[in-house]
């Protein structure tokens, strides 16, 4: 349907899109006689919980927002957020002539319009629009050429939505009975988190190996020619004819995987070396071959990704949040898509920038054509590109920051994606000589010149591995013929030990999913972050490191839900997902069989359901897998062997080793460290753990209370507590919680005795109130000991003030001007480097609440996992780009008074507000002034307690 004739010439027309900035930029391009609206994201979904399905829907309806037993029919419900921007949107609607929906153009997009068309029930014309970059000409070529709502793109989506909640709803609760509660599971979550498991499985297996080989450096005899080395550098290839053993000839268990090649030691390979010090060497094949390399093609979602994260640092979530401002301000085409092509239009903008950047010797004589889309790939969008059919360079578009850096590196690849090959001449040279034993050994020195850089001279791709050599880097060997003698001028043995398979990075991970056609690349960024944010991994540097309860929780859906975490299982169900995208499969049979099990799994016909690979899968459906919960030992999935009969164990306050069975003689326990790598869990440091004071430390009883009081090593630190009578209500409104206090810095777990855990649970001590009746205590903090009047905190500088300090001495603190920062600045724990964002020096400080990196501009607290010793540069450059990439943090109103907080007031307070009320009548200048004090008064009750 287009727009009619008559809105053509007159009306009002509302035009919906998914954002506020979104809508900012498209209004500029349409001008009078459009209104241009947010949706602000999806406004309908899914229930959150079963407090917001309709009272007419009971029992598994109810619990799932999906009724199983009439054709998987979802229930919707407008979020409680979006209630207000609803009745917004309807009232524009009623001021309307038509209604444009220009949402994004992929099938999230495609159901935020069907969901706006479906509860705004518009009696007008409906028009979708879509478009792919936000200029002026794109969107008005879209209100030109609307078109209909694809219903097939919606019901995919509303499949994939429905067995993402069927998959989260039905699984999570096991994790919760069986692990930990509060935990969650995923379709591609939970899989992605195996693939971070098995890699540190593979580490903690892993035995390195050592060996040994020589490295030659050999004078040509000439020299005079700068452009020609007089010497080069050449690594030991073969002994006798035979191959000498390199990193690669190992297996993990650290054995070589053939007998066919030399194996050297530290001693075999110095007497080599030895032997070789007085050989004549000669040159016994020079080999040359020509060098060419294309260009890259132009980014996808993932790959720019992955590149983002090489030379920016940023993480998948950073770089979509900066790429998103990108396109709704109108710089980049729509950043989720999984094409490579470019359109006729950016085919000759990136053409016609070649020419005018480096010249027509740079230009081919034909545009390159790349392939359409990966396997899967959901719309048709283009290849991620500067918008417009003149690409902006990067110093005409005033972007600064992170966006500039993102713009930048999205305009070189796509320049030079329509450039010409780089050429040049490969080498390799043997050298060979007879050592004084008799034995030949034989050299080979590999070298690279590139005599045309081609689209190199726009860009580079990086390489996940910093030590790789990327493509420009050039690697000169002297001129030197077949049989032209060589002096050895040093010869050294050199000692290398293989090394455990890297961990995966956030860039590799989405290599690995995507080249295992698992997920949609417009949606890995959140998978990264979700399993980052639930605590099954963690990041030490750039790397992706498992917690010990992600071992837990794979290891209980590996032997119970096998199929679920099966990766060509799941790469057939995104298969079967996409066919009903495309019309060739039905949704409603489909989550039968996946749910029910009629027939097998999803992807019938296609071998799906002959996927599994764990205990108890079989052909039976997701429903009859989760209820049938009496073959998983809780304490068996939890439970890892370290060695010397030590047992890793997942509990529900966190992982710990233990030795021996509880209320057993010798039974030995001990927390581990949150942050510590499972493959750094040797029987040595967990016989260190245990060796260590640890557990209950119990230092007698109450006199007062007759509770019994105890030491402990939790999570954030030493704390004194004590243990209630079992038949203490512990919830509801007659609930008791224990006393518990934090000790001091300079106590330890081991020697605070009762009488000092006494007094450190009789804090916070009131000191006294002042003038106004407002009350001062004396609290122990996170950062030491301080003095709380209403808001207005001032710290002590000692610990033990808390118990002596009096009202006039509180007083007097409070009389003194409150200090602002600090004396002096303290010097940075740690230099990283210059930030490539930046370009600022960036540091490693202590702050209030823990160390964090710094440029002088953006600070970012450091994570779980980072520590000032281990940081790296590029692990503090990330952690600058996700800060900047969030913006600015939102300030939250101060909550109104309790009512109860002016009922605590003490009877000599409530004194002298009734004096001051009484006096407060008699003059018009005294209602003033208790006026005043009164508000101030009110602003201190509405304070938060720190």
């Amino acid at each position: 349907m287009s727009p009619t004739s008559e809105t053509a010439q007159g009306g009002r027309r509302l035009v919906i899109v998914e954002s506020p900035a979104k809508a900012k930029t498209i209004k500029g391009y349409l001008g009078p006689g459009y209104v241009v609206e947010a949706s602000v994201g999806h406004i309908r979904d899914l229930p959150s919980g079963a407090a917001e399905v309709p009272e007419k829907y009971t029992g598994e309806v109810r619990r799932l927002g999906v009724d199983v037993d009439h054709d998987f029919a979802p229930i919707y419900v407008v979020n409680a957020d979006k209630k207000a921007q609803v009745r917004k949107l309807k009232e524009l609607l009623a001021e309307s002539d038509e209604l444009f929906l220009a949402t994004d153009e992929d099938r999230e997009g495609e159901a935020i319009a069907w969901h706006l068309q479906e509860v705004l029930k518009p009696k007008v014309p409906v028009h979708r629009m879509v478009f792919h970059e936000i200029t002026k000409d794109a969107i008005q070529e879209a209100v030109r050429n609307p078109r209909e709502l694809n219903k097939r793109m919606v019901d995919a989506q509303e499949t994939r939505r429905i067995l993402d909640r069927l998959y989260g709803y039905e699984v999570s609760p096991v994790l919760w009975k069986k692990v930990m509660r509060g935990l969650s599971a995923g379709r591609v979550q939970s899989v992605a988190t195996r693939l971070v498991v098995e890699r540190e499985r593979e580490r903690i297996a892993f035995r390195s190996a050592e060996y040994w080989d020589l490295t030659g450096t050999f004078a040509t005899g000439r020299a005079g020619d700068p452009s020609d080395p007089s010497s080069l550098t050449a690594r030991l290839a073969t002994v006798d004819g035979r191959r000498v053993a390199q990193g690669r000839d190992f297996g993990a268990d650290g054995r070589l995987k053939s007998e066919n090649v030399l194996h050297l030691d530290e001693e075999k390979a110095r007497a080599l070396a030895a032997s070789l010090a007085d050989t004549r060497f000669s040159v016994r094949s020079v080999e040359s071959k020509p060098y060419r390399r294309s260009p890259y093609a132009p980014f996808r979602t993932t790959t720019l990704q992955q590149e983002a994260s090489r030379k920016l640092g940023f993480g998948a979530k950073a770089t979509m949040q900066v790429a998103q401002k990108l396109y709704e301000n109108g710089f980049i085409t729509y950043m989720r898509t999984d094409s490579t092509v470019l359109s006729d239009t950016a085919v000759t903008a990136a053409r016609a920038q070649v020419t005018q950047l480096y010249g027509a010797d740079y230009l081919p004589e034909k545009p390159r054509v790349y392939a359409g889309k990966v396997k899967n790939a959901q719309e048709a969008h283009e290849a991620i590109r500067p918008s417009g059919d003149r690409f902006r360079t990067p110093a005409e578009t005033g972007l600064t920051g992170d966006q500039f850096k993102l713009y930048e590196l999205i305009w070189k690849r796509t320049v030079a994606s329509q450039m010409k090959d780089a050429t040049g001449n490969s080498v390799t040279v043997r050298i060979g000589g007879t050592a004084a034993d008799g034995r030949d050994a034989e050299f080979t020195a590999s070298g690279k010149t590139i005599t045309f850089h081609g689209f190199m001279k726009a860009y580079v791709e990086g390489a996940d591995d910093p030590n790789a050599e990327l493509d420009d880097r050039e690697r000169r060997l002297p001129q030197v013929g077949e049989g032209d003698a060589l002096t050895a001028q040093e010869i050294t043995a050199d000692g290398h030990a293989t090394k455990p398979p890297a961990r995966y990075t956030e860039a590799t991970l989405v290599k690995e999913l995507e080249e295992r056609e698992i997920g949609r690349p417009s949606t890995y960024a959140s998978i990264i972050g979700t399993i980052l944010d639930r605590g099954y991994v963690f990041k030490k540097g750039t790397a992706l490191v498992p917690s010990f309860l992600s071992f837990a929780v794979v290891n209980l859906l590996e032997k119970h839900f096998g199929r679920l975490v099966d990766y060509d299982f799941t790469a057939r169900m995104e298969d079967d997902l996409d066919r009903i995208a495309r019309g060739e499969a039905q949704s409603v049979p489909w989550l039968k069989r996946f749910y029910f099990g009629e027939g097998g799994g999803p992807g019938e016909g296609s071998g799906a359901a002959d996927a599994g690979n764990g205990d108890g899968d079989h052909l039976g459906g997701l429903k009859e897998l989760v209820t049938d919960l009496g073959a998983i030992d809780a304490r068996e999935i939890s439970s890892f062997p370290v060695g010397n009969g030590i047992v890793l164990r997942v509990g529900r306050y966190g992982p710990y080793v233990e030795r021996g069975e509880k209320d057993q003689e010798g039974h030995q326990r001990a927390d581990v460290p949150d942050d510590l790598a499972p493959d750094e869990l040797t029987v040595e440091y967990a016989e260190e753990l245990l060796a260590k004071p640890s557990g209950d430390f119990e230092l007698g009883t109450d006199p007062v209370s007759g509770h019994q009081i105890v030491a402990k090593a939790g999570r954030y630190g030493p704390y004194v507590t004590e243990i209630l009578p079992e038949d203490t209500p512990k919830t509801g409104k007659n609930a008791v919680k224990p006393r518990t206090a934090s000790l001091f810095k300079s106590m330890s777990i081991d020697t605070v005795t009762l009488e000092e855990a006494l007094k450190l649970m009789s804090l916070p001590r009131v000191v006294g109130t002042d003038a106004e009746g407002v009350e001062i205590t004396a609290q122990n903090g996170r950062y030491g000991p301080y003095l709380k009047k209403g808001t207005d905190s001032r710290s002590l500088t000692a610990e033990e003030q808390l118990f002596t300090i009096t009202l006039e001495e509180a007083l007097a603190i409070y009389a003194q001007p409150k200090q602002r920062g600090r004396a002096a600045a303290k010097p940075p724990l740690k230099e990283l480097g210059t930030d490539p964002v930046s370009e600022k020096p960036v540091v490693v400080k202590d702050g209030r609440f823990g160390p964090y990196v710094t440029d002088g501009e953006t600070n970012a607290t450091l994570r779980t996992g980072d520590s000032v010793e281990t940081i790296t540069p590029e692990r503090g450059y990330e952690l600058l780009a996700e800060k900047r990439a969030k913006g600015p943090a939102k300030k939250t109103a101060k909550k109104a008074p309790a009512k109860k907080t002016a009922a605590k007031k003490t009877t000599a307070a409530k004194k002298t507000t009734t004096a001051k009320k009484t006096a407060a009548k008699k003059t018009t200048a005294a209602k003033k002034t208790t006026t005043a004090k009164a508000a101030a008064a009110k602003k201190t009750a509405a304070a938060k307690p720190e």
